[in-house]
């Protein structure tokens, strides 16, 4: 297994069961760059907050929607 940086990206390599060379995003994996926040919550917190913001929007829509409807 080989791990590079190419065409703008960290790429891992290797043989598949055909000996056929592959390559796949290193972020795939378990060798790409941890996700910053899942390094720093460390799993302390199972949502990121901006996410949360966006499902309370999401929410308020359909509660719109249906209030309408």
């Amino acid at each position: 297994m080989t791990y590079r940086h190419n065409w703008g990206e960290d790429r891992v390599y290797f043989h598949d069961e055909q000996g056929q060379l592959r390559a796949v995003s290193a972020a795939w994996t378990t060798l790409g760059s941890n996700d910053p926040f899942v390094a720093v919550s460390a799993g302390r917190a199972a949502f990121r907050a901006a996410d949360l913001v966006e499902l309370v929007g999401l929410l308020q829509e359909l509660k719109e929607t249906r209030r309408n409807a």
